[in-house]
């Protein structure tokens, strides 16, 4: 798939006044300082669609970007940023679960996964959640530039094993750079092949 248009769309905090579900929906989402917004720029080939910046918590809504008048890719909020209050953490998970829940052309879910650190905790449960509310995901590691070849496959061993203690197999699993541009391609034909299973008729 080559990138011809990506635009903005709205910012929301509820999924009621998101755009019509006439468009596949792709979703992404990460703890605090993923790397999120940098892969959604590199995914839309643009340097500034989603704002980036070195203070974790920043994305505080659900955004909507229209790629190529054909499908939405959704910056939703970072989870687990502590600095954040008690209360505006509830506000974020309520947020995102019912976005989640109810957007009936949510084709797939990207969970970004920062490859330099062993599982997280916060992470797995994510994860396992997703699981329980049958909301298909892959798992997407990011930053894979900061690290030899190596020690990316043992990282990614440490994941496969603790995944493996509560599901019978991995989640389709994409390796990522934004520096270097690495499995930017492999996204987008992942979601070019999800598109044409899409069906409108379904969201009505």
């Amino acid at each position: 798939m080559k990138i011809k248009t990506a635009e903005f769309i709205v910012s929301n905090t509820d999924y009621k006044l998101c755009p019509k579900e006439t468009l596949a929906e792709y979703a992404f989402i990460g703890r605090s300082n993923v790397g999120k917004s940098s892969l959604i720029n590199a995914i839309a080939n643009q340097k500034e669609l989603a704002k980036t910046s070195g203070k974790p918590g920043k994305t505080q809504l659900i955004n909507h970007f229209k790629i190529n008048n054909n499908w939405f890719l959704v910056d939703l909020p970072g989870y687990g940023y502590a600095a954040t209050s008690k209360i505006k953490r509830e506000e974020f998970k309520s947020m995102i679960n019912k976005y989640l829940t109810n957007r009936k052309n949510l084709m797939c879910l990207f969970v970004l996964l920062d490859i330099r650190h062993k599982p997280q905790t916060i992470d797995l449960e994510f994860m396992q959640k997703m699981g329980k509310e049958q909301i298909p995901f892959v798992m997407v590691f990011t930053k894979t530039d900061k690290l030899s070849q190596t020690q990316v496959w043992k990282n990614l061993k440490k994941y496969k094993i603790e995944m493996l203690k509560k599901w019978e197999f991995t989640p389709d699993i994409f390796i990522t750079s934004s520096e270097k541009k690495t499995g930017i391609k492999d996204i987008l034909n992942f979601i070019e092949t999800h598109n044409k299973s899409f069906d409108p008729t379904f969201c009505q």
